[in-house]
């Protein structure tokens, strides 16, 4: 289930709110900047599925993003428990950074947790399958795959580079509780 947690970002220890109805949520969200949606992922995905499968299975939501939006490439990250790399593609992306462009993600297997830091509020948004998250350009944020990453993402992009994480240096995302799934 999707949910949101909203943290002051010097008391990780004492939330503001917590909501898991949908439209609270993209309430919350909307009103920092950030577009959360939910799109038809209801397309299972075999074991092994290749990056193209999973663009294939899901072709109607790349093309409807890539013509609203403008995005120019896309790509898929999946990663599942048994991955030999998993403890390290978690800690790339536990620490605060921002992108010079905005960051959409759909999510079409399982869950992930992304942390957003606006002004003095962070943004714990559980993400789950059907949620799309956009988080703007500029903003700083992290993402948590947890312990046992079951996920599998669509990652859009305008620029043709992909993924270009800017970090910003802060241990912030040390204090805030991990994404245990």
């Amino acid at each position: 289930m999707s949910s949101l947690t909203i943290y002051p970002d010097a008391s990780p220890g004492s939330p503001l709110g917590t909501h898991t109805d949908f439209d609270a949520i993209r309430r919350e969200l909307s009103a920092i900047g950030v577009r959360f949606e939910r799109v038809d992922a209801s397309i299972p995905l075999p074991d092994g599925a290749s990056q193209e499968d999973v663009l294939a299975a899901y072709q109607h939501v790349v093309d409807a993003e890539k013509a609203k939006h403008g995005y120019n490439s896309v790509d898929v990250a999946r990663i599942k428990p048994d991955n030999p790399n998993a403890a390290q593609a978690r800690l790339k992306f536990l620490s605060e950074h921002t992108h010079s462009e905005d960051e959409e993600r759909v999510m079409v297997e399982g869950s992930g947790c992304f942390y957003l830091h606006v002004q003095d509020k962070v943004y714990q948004v559980v993400c789950t399958r059907g949620d799309l998250i956009s988080v703007p350009e500029g903003v700083r944020h992290w993402f948590d795959m947890g312990p046992r990453p079951d996920f599998a993402a669509i990652r859009f992009f305008i620029r043709p580079d992909g993924w270009v994480g800017n970090f910003t240096g802060d241990a912030i995302a040390d204090r805030f509780p991990r994404y245990e799934t």
